[in-house]
Protein backbone atom coordinates (compact mmCIF):
# COMPACT_ATOMS: atom_id res chain seq x y z
CA UNK A 1 0.00 0.00 0.00
CA UNK A 2 2.83 2.29 0.73
CA UNK A 3 4.39 1.79 -3.15
CA UNK A 4 0.37 3.09 -4.02
CA UNK A 5 1.30 6.26 -1.84
CA UNK A 6 4.72 6.78 -2.89
CA UNK A 7 3.33 6.56 -6.71
CA UNK A 8 0.40 9.32 -5.76
CA UNK A 9 3.18 11.22 -3.88
CA UNK A 10 6.02 11.23 -6.79
CA UNK A 11 3.70 12.11 -9.16
CA UNK A 12 2.52 14.89 -7.70
CA UNK A 13 5.43 16.56 -6.48
CA UNK A 14 6.22 15.82 -10.16
CA UNK A 15 3.78 18.21 -11.40
CA UNK A 16 0.40 15.82 -12.29
CA UNK A 17 -2.67 17.69 -10.06
CA UNK A 18 -4.35 15.92 -7.40
CA UNK A 19 -6.69 13.56 -9.07
CA UNK A 20 -4.08 12.21 -11.75
CA UNK A 21 -2.23 11.65 -9.40
CA UNK A 22 -4.42 9.44 -7.33
CA UNK A 23 -5.46 7.96 -10.45
CA UNK A 24 -2.11 7.14 -11.28
CA UNK A 25 -1.29 5.34 -8.03
CA UNK A 26 -4.27 2.41 -9.26
CA UNK A 27 -4.16 2.59 -13.17
CA UNK A 28 -2.35 -0.58 -13.26
CA UNK A 29 -4.83 -2.75 -10.76
CA UNK A 30 -7.07 -1.10 -13.16
CA UNK A 31 -5.70 -2.29 -16.63
CA UNK A 32 -5.16 1.40 -17.48
CA UNK A 33 -2.45 2.56 -18.91
CA UNK A 34 0.08 5.45 -17.43
CA UNK A 35 -1.17 8.04 -20.01
CA UNK A 36 -4.93 7.02 -19.89
CA UNK A 37 -5.05 7.48 -16.45
CA UNK A 38 -2.84 10.70 -16.67
CA UNK A 39 -5.11 11.86 -19.42
CA UNK A 40 -8.73 11.21 -18.01
CA UNK A 41 -7.81 13.02 -14.81
CA UNK A 42 -5.76 16.34 -16.30
CA UNK A 43 -9.10 18.26 -16.03
CA UNK A 44 -9.92 17.46 -12.36
CA UNK A 45 -7.34 19.14 -10.50
CA UNK A 46 -7.92 22.15 -8.11
CA UNK A 47 -11.12 21.27 -7.20
CA UNK A 48 -12.17 20.52 -11.75
CA UNK A 49 -10.43 22.77 -13.85
CA UNK A 50 -9.69 24.89 -10.72
CA UNK A 51 -12.92 25.58 -10.19
CA UNK A 52 -11.90 24.53 -6.08
CA UNK A 53 -15.19 23.15 -6.27
CA UNK A 54 -14.94 19.16 -4.73
CA UNK A 55 -10.76 18.18 -3.83
CA UNK A 56 -9.28 16.94 -6.93
CA UNK A 57 -7.72 13.73 -4.57
CA UNK A 58 -11.53 13.21 -3.82
CA UNK A 59 -12.70 13.10 -7.97
CA UNK A 60 -9.39 10.74 -8.82
CA UNK A 61 -11.04 8.10 -5.92
CA UNK A 62 -14.03 8.16 -7.30
CA UNK A 63 -13.08 7.74 -11.18
CA UNK A 64 -10.74 4.75 -9.31
CA UNK A 65 -13.69 3.17 -7.89
CA UNK A 66 -16.00 3.66 -10.93
CA UNK A 67 -13.07 2.12 -13.23
CA UNK A 68 -12.69 -0.69 -10.40
CA UNK A 69 -16.35 -1.96 -10.41
CA UNK A 70 -16.62 -1.31 -14.37
CA UNK A 71 -14.31 -4.56 -14.19
CA UNK A 72 -15.80 -6.15 -11.03
CA UNK A 73 -19.39 -6.07 -11.96
CA UNK A 74 -20.99 -6.99 -15.09
CA UNK A 75 -24.02 -5.67 -14.93
CA UNK A 76 -24.50 -1.68 -14.88
CA UNK A 77 -27.18 -1.87 -12.90
CA UNK A 78 -25.89 -3.51 -10.03
CA UNK A 79 -22.70 -1.96 -11.10
CA UNK A 80 -24.36 1.93 -10.21
CA UNK A 81 -25.77 0.76 -7.01
CA UNK A 82 -22.44 -0.88 -5.78
CA UNK A 83 -20.59 2.16 -7.04
CA UNK A 84 -22.86 4.91 -5.40
CA UNK A 85 -22.80 3.33 -2.23
CA UNK A 86 -18.65 2.89 -2.80
CA UNK A 87 -18.24 6.44 -3.63
CA UNK A 88 -21.34 7.60 -0.25
CA UNK A 89 -19.05 5.72 1.64
CA UNK A 90 -15.42 7.12 0.43
CA UNK A 91 -16.54 10.61 0.81
CA UNK A 92 -18.51 10.34 4.60
CA UNK A 93 -15.23 8.77 5.41
CA UNK A 94 -13.06 12.11 3.65
CA UNK A 95 -15.23 14.54 5.02
CA UNK A 96 -14.66 12.90 8.78
CA UNK A 97 -10.80 13.30 8.28
CA UNK A 98 -11.16 16.84 6.40
CA UNK A 99 -14.53 18.30 7.42
CA UNK A 100 -15.25 18.83 3.38
CA UNK A 101 -14.33 17.58 0.30
CA UNK A 102 -14.21 21.36 -1.19
CA UNK A 103 -10.89 22.43 -2.41
CA UNK A 104 -11.36 26.22 -1.72
CA UNK A 105 -12.60 25.06 1.84
CA UNK A 106 -9.62 22.74 2.41
CA UNK A 107 -7.21 25.28 1.40
CA UNK A 108 -8.71 28.05 2.80
CA UNK A 109 -7.70 30.58 -0.24
CA UNK A 110 -9.23 31.15 -3.49
CA UNK A 111 -6.44 29.73 -6.02
CA UNK A 112 -7.68 31.98 -9.37
CA UNK A 113 -6.26 35.08 -7.26
CA UNK A 114 -2.71 36.66 -6.85
CA UNK A 115 -3.39 36.45 -3.18
CA UNK A 116 -4.90 32.96 -3.04
CA UNK A 117 -1.65 31.97 -5.11
CA UNK A 118 0.47 33.60 -2.75
CA UNK A 119 -0.96 32.06 0.60
CA UNK A 120 -0.77 28.51 -0.84
CA UNK A 121 2.76 29.35 -1.70
CA UNK A 122 3.49 30.79 1.35
CA UNK A 123 1.69 28.29 3.37
CA UNK A 124 3.19 25.51 1.61
CA UNK A 125 -0.38 24.13 1.14
CA UNK A 126 0.94 21.78 -1.93
CA UNK A 127 2.57 19.88 0.97
CA UNK A 128 0.28 20.60 4.09
CA UNK A 129 -2.57 20.13 2.52
CA UNK A 130 -2.63 18.65 -1.50
CA UNK A 131 -0.41 15.49 -0.19
CA UNK A 132 -2.59 14.90 2.74
CA UNK A 133 -5.51 14.85 1.19
CA UNK A 134 -3.68 12.59 -1.63
CA UNK A 135 -2.48 9.95 0.86
CA UNK A 136 -5.87 9.79 2.60
CA UNK A 137 -7.80 9.06 -0.54
CA UNK A 138 -5.44 6.81 -1.22
CA UNK A 139 -5.57 5.05 2.43
CA UNK A 140 -9.57 5.15 2.24
CA UNK A 141 -9.60 3.71 -1.23
CA UNK A 142 -7.97 0.87 -0.72
CA UNK A 143 -10.32 -0.02 2.43
CA UNK A 144 -13.24 0.87 0.63
CA UNK A 145 -12.61 -1.28 -2.51
CA UNK A 146 -11.98 -4.38 -0.11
Amino acid sequence: MSLKKDTAIDSFQSGYNCAQSVLKAFSEDLNLNEAQALNMASGFGAGMGRLQETCGAVTGAFMVIGLYNSLAFQLNESRNDITSKMIQEFETRFKTKHGTTACKELLNCDLNTEEGQSMFQEKNLHKKVCQKCITDAVDLLVDVVK
